[in-house]
């Protein structure tokens, strides 16, 4: 199974900071994910004892550890592929999985944010692929990205439950005056999108929980910034400049 990422949308995303792809996941493997994640989601640990944090996301980090119905697609070279086909390096490693479960009832938004502030390497242009289990829409949390954001740099890390304002940050950056994209997709669809670019969730206003897996991928070659603390590389001993490296963090895509 191949899925070949279009010129056009390779441009797209390169000029854009986020691209939307149709068709990357059938109704059977659909099927399959979401039993998998409601399994591991049973007993979800990370901000469990944080009801605000709850009503803007449930999620679960690294379910392919717990699952390995979650690591057939999170370790998917079929996926990886996809992601390396948009990316400039030479190969791609996983960084982490995470499950997010958008409640329904008293939901909150995810604030505007840039992934690449919360993670622990060098290199800014990491990719997350954004996998949603059901149709996502501006009602039950789809995402919205601002084009060409992910040339403003790296800005502060925003917390979910109490966030800092990212467009007062970015006024004066590459970012400054492009209005944001709402992306509606289908099941089956996904989006893909660079460590910087901004982008936020809206809050479900449904009464069923808006189920996403993403797949964080990093450069093959991705060196540890000695002045982060995460807890996937706390406890390895990595030196700034390190790369990162080992059985936690696989190469799951190279070129050639």
């Amino acid at each position: 199974m191949t899925y070949r990422v279009t010129d056009e949308q390779a441009r797209f995303y390169k000029r854009e900071g986020f691209v939307q792809l149709d068709g990357v996941l059938t109704e059977q493997q659909l099927e399959e994910l979401a039993a998998c994640l409601e399994e591991v989601m049973r007993d979800h640990a990370d901000g469990g004892d944080n009801p605000e944090l709850e009503r803007v996301l449930r999620m679960k980090m690294n379910t392919w550890r717990d699952s390995g119905g979650m690591a057939k697609y999170s370790l998917s070279p079929y996926l990886a592929d996809i992601a390396l086909q948009l990316a400039e390096s030479s190969g791609l490693r996983l960084f982490h999985d995470q499950a997010f479960w958008k409640m329904p009832g008293d939901s909150k938004a995810t604030p505007w944010h840039q992934d690449a502030t919360y993670f622990p390497m060098k290199e800014s242009d990491v990719m997350t692929m954004w996998i949603p289990l059901e149709d996502v829409n501006e009602t039950n949390g789809c995402l919205s990205f601002v084009p060409r954001s992910h040339r403003a740099g790296k800005l502060d890390n925003v917390d979910f439950v109490k966030p800092v304002d990212l467009f007062e940050l970015a006024k004066d950056t590459a970012a400054a005056g492009h209005e944001p994209v709402a992306v509606p997709l289908r099941r089956g669809s996904c989006t893909v999108h660079h460590g910087l670019t901004f982008h936020y969730a809206y809050a479900n206003r449904t009464d069923k929980p808006r189920r996403v897996l993403t797949i964080v991928y990093m450069p093959e070659h991705a060196t540890f910034d000695g002045s982060s603390r995460h807890p996937l590389t706390m406890g390895l001993n990595l030196k700034d400049g390190d790369a990162i490296t080992g059985n936690l963090f696989p190469v799951l895509a190279r070129r050639g």
